[in-house]
């Protein structure tokens, strides 16, 4: 029995077993070789070109967007260019509007003043020809109660209120003594 023993190893295989396992160890390797790494490697040809598409397509997007922010930028500054263009047109425009009204008011007053000066002259005027008149009637009356007579005669009457307004307009300051 101690033949037998030694005949059977556990450890060393069956030479069925291993023309079996080497079989299949050929059918696994060749499908393998021939068709899962074929599909792997175009898997991963796929993926790179994907990715190195991706990589290309956001080169351009990037640049894209860069040419983008330059025009934006470009634009603003224009804009901004624009706007101090028109605030300093504004500006000008302000001040001559500001001048012109300046112009308009001062015409204005002196029309103003021109009218009032009119007025005030006719005024004095007016006034003045009403004094004459109002004096001429006391002289008129003053000088009727110191000589004593009437003076109805019209031409009488107006020598005696022409010398008296002579005499009252060739005393200093227009006072009486």
């Amino acid at each position: 029995m101690t033949v037998l023993v030694a005949e059977i190893n556990p450890l060393v295989p069956k030479t069925a077993e291993i023309v079996v396992a080497l079989i299949t160890f050929g059918i696994l390797y060749w499908f393998v070789a021939k068709i899962v790494v074929p599909r792997f490697e175009k898997t991963y040809a796929e993926r790179t070109e994907a990715i190195e598409g991706g990589l290309a397509k956001a080169e351009e997007a990037q640049a894209s967007a860069a040419a983008a922010l330059e025009q934006y930028q470009a634009q603003l500054a224009d804009a901004r260019g624009e706007a101090g263009q028109i605030r300093e047109e504004a500006r000008t425009q302000g001040a001559a509007i500001l001048v012109e009204m300046r112009q308009q008011a001062q015409a204005e007053a002196d029309r103003l003043v021109t009218n009032a000066q009119a007025q005030i002259e006719a005024e004095r005027s007016s006034a003045v020809a009403s004094l004459h008149a109002e004096v001429g009637t006391l002289a008129s009356q003053l000088a009727a109660k110191i000589v004593g007579e009437s003076l109805a005669n019209d031409e009488i009457q107006q020598r005696v209120i022409d010398r008296f307004l002579a005499d009252l307009e060739s005393q200093p300051s227009g006072r009486a003594n």
